[in-house]
């Protein structure tokens, strides 16, 4: 087996583990005992934590979920010797961190809807493209009072601003099929938004 694809297959494999530690579970979990996946919208997510813990903790578990989301990216761009001036093992690092997320092998295979830590992604592979996509989401979640529209609206953008800036096609065609991953994620909020009885940003 060449080299290229053991470090492909450890960095998914890494990444995948680092994106499945399920950060809102086990805060909601250590302060009140209860399981997040039984309360609210079932994720584990940030915008579900809020509904248990508040505002604060909201913040918190959006923060740690993007240092999750960037840690497998940054450590694969430092440490891969192959594929690295392509953005290729760096990608699989993104792809398997958002996975890993979404479909934790902690928590038989739930988890949340991976906007925080496809952010974090962003912000490794191209840090002006992720701070442009968070502020995008900051200004459209903060217009329009609904988590969801602003994290649709700015994972939908992500592959235009990737190719705007002029980042390696590997990190476009990333952000394209994260976006589409993550519209899938929230479909259940897209119908709540369409019916008018989706939960706002209080």
């Amino acid at each position: 087996m060449s080299l290229f694809y053991i470090e492909l297959c450890v960095t998914a494999a890494a990444a995948y583990l680092i994106g499945s530690i399920p950060t809102g579970y086990l805060i909601v979990k250590a302060k009140t005992g209860k399981d997040i996946r039984a309360v609210g919208s079932g994720s584990t997510g940030a915008t579900n934590v809020k509904r248990v813990l508040g505002k604060k903790y909201f913040f918190l578990v959006m923060f740690l979920d993007a240092i999750k989301g960037a840690a497998p990216v940054i450590l694969a761009k430092i440490f891969a010797t192959t594929g690295v001036t392509l953005g290729l093992i760096p990608v699989i690092a993104a792809v398997a961190v958002i996975i890993g997320h979404s479909k934790s092998v902690f928590l038989q295979f739930k988890g949340g809807k991976s906007v925080a830590s496809g952010v974090g992604t962003i912000i490794a592979l191209n840090w002006i493209a992720g701070l442009i996509i968070a502020l995008v989401w900051g200004i459209i979640t903060y217009t329009t009072k609904y988590v969801s529209v602003g994290s649709i609206s700015a994972l939908i953008l992500s592959p235009l601003i990737m190719y705007l800036l002029h980042a390696p096609l590997a990190y476009t065609c990333y952000c394209a099929l994260g976006a589409i991953y993550i519209v899938y994620l929230h479909r259940e909020n897209i119908k709540r938004l369409i019916h008018g009885n989706e939960n706002k940003v209080r």
